[in-house]
């Protein structure tokens, strides 16, 4: 009798499930946030003003995330409607010391993250003397360490009144399977605190899918996926250099090691923005000799939330769909439309390289590349799908 296969469990992910995920910039106040959001959408907030707090309700964008995949097919089909992939980004409230305990805009601030499902964080790394500091000075490991701080104070916050919670619920006792789970979500619960008064981050600790089950419903600030942008001047953005760097790496490799790290100079980014043409733009970087680095904080971002793409094709429209990497078809369907998941009966799939290397879809089935694949396929990024469903029920 052959071996039963094993059954390959499915790795759970720390933060919500879906395809319409949120980031959110944030940082201490006065450090670049709203000059960014403002460089990255390319729509005006108003001139950011030089004081604390000057965004107080988080702001939102849908950006454009740049593909050449997406490009070639638009250039190949040319069709009436081109619908690229979209990141949502919010500008949030500058963060101070103290914001966990209501200092600023504390509470408000620390609901804003929790509402997004990952972080850029905005560390200042250049001397301004008409931008002030809220702190007096610029020190980018003083600020890492206070973001990282009030973000882990909040966390233990919300497991002390989780835990709090869970031992009424224990405190019954019994032996039924419902106690069981309740004691395990219990030890769980303490495990995330030791964690965090230890001076961890949810998103850096060992799980098991059954504790990130548990995990996942408190929404902690913690666990969430983090790139770090390094803001620096023009200056030393062009010239690869600035005197903070090393120990902003350090601190990095200490507290958060394994997150991207990307340097950025917001002021060259904004002072793009005010070309009037995009060649204009491209024109400047070219002679300063560097590349602006929007297209890969997109793209970093999309990468530490797990998301990839499928694409649908044609004459009439090519689209760029986004889900999380790992998703089955009937689920991508869904995304095009509710009923095509419940209805699903099977996906025709090929992939975007097999497209570019034979050129047609006519020699990608004559090469044998083109797949007929049922409810348990899983799409690739990059995959190029036709939905097969049944009429959705009245």
């Amino acid at each position: 009798m052959p071996p039963k296969k094993a059954v390959k469990e499915e790795k759970l992910l720390l933060g919500r499930p879906g395809n319409n995920l949120k980031s959110g910039i944030v940082g201490l106040a006065n450090v670049g946030k709203s000059t960014l959001f403002q460089a990255i959408t390319k729509c005006s907030l108003g001139n950011p003003a030089n004081f604390p707090f000057a965004t107080i309700d988080p702001e939102e964008s849908r950006v454009i995330v740049p593909d050449d995949r997406y490009d070639w097919l638009c250039e190949k089909y040319n069709p009436k409607s081109r619908v690229p992939a979209h990141l949502t980004i919010y500008d949030i409230a500058g963060l101070t010391r103290g914001a966990s305990k209501g200092e600023g805009l504390g509470n408000a601030f620390l609901s804003h993250i929790r509402a997004v499902d990952a972080i850029f964080q905005v560390v200042r790394c250049f001397d301004d003397a008409e931008i002030i500091h809220i702190e007096g000075d610029v020190d980018p490991v003083r600020d890492l360490t206070i973001i990282s701080d009030e973000l882990r104070i909040k966390d233990i916050e919300f497991v002390e009144k989780a835990l709090e919670a869970q031992k009424k619920l224990t405190r019954r006792g019994g032996q039924s399977l419902e106690m069981k789970k309740l004691l395990e979500e219990q030890a769980c619960i303490e495990k995330v605190l030791a964690l965090l008064e230890g001076g961890g981050d949810v998103r850096k600790g060992t799980w098991s899918t059954k504790e990130i089950e548990f995990i996942n419903p408190l929404f902690l600030l913690t666990a969430k996926p983090v790139v770090y942008l390094i803001n620096l001047s023009e200056k030393d953005y062009i010239r690869k250099k600035n005197k903070h760097l090393a120990s902003v790496m350090g601190w990095i490799k200490e507290h958060a090691a394994g997150d991207p790290i990307m340097p950025i100079s917001i002021c060259l980014e904004e002072r793009l923005t005010q070309f009037e043409t995009e060649d204009e733009a491209k024109e400047e970087l070219k002679k300063l000799g560097v590349e602006s680095a929007l297209p890969k904080l997109i793209t970093a971002m999309r990468k530490v939330l797990n998301l990839g793409s499928f694409f649908t094709t044609g004459t009439d429209e090519v689209r760029q769909w986004t889900i999380r990497n790992g998703t089955k078809a009937p689920q991508a369907a869904g995304v095009i439309h509710g009923d095509f998941e419940k209805t699903f009966i099977q996906a025709i799939v090929y992939n975007y390289t097999s497209l570019k290397e034979f050129g047609d879809e006519a020699e990608i089935k004559a090469k044998g590349k083109i797949m007929t694949k049922g409810k348990d396929y899983v799409v690739e990024d990059g995959d190029i799908l036709l939905i097969k469903a049944g009429a959705a029920k009245g």
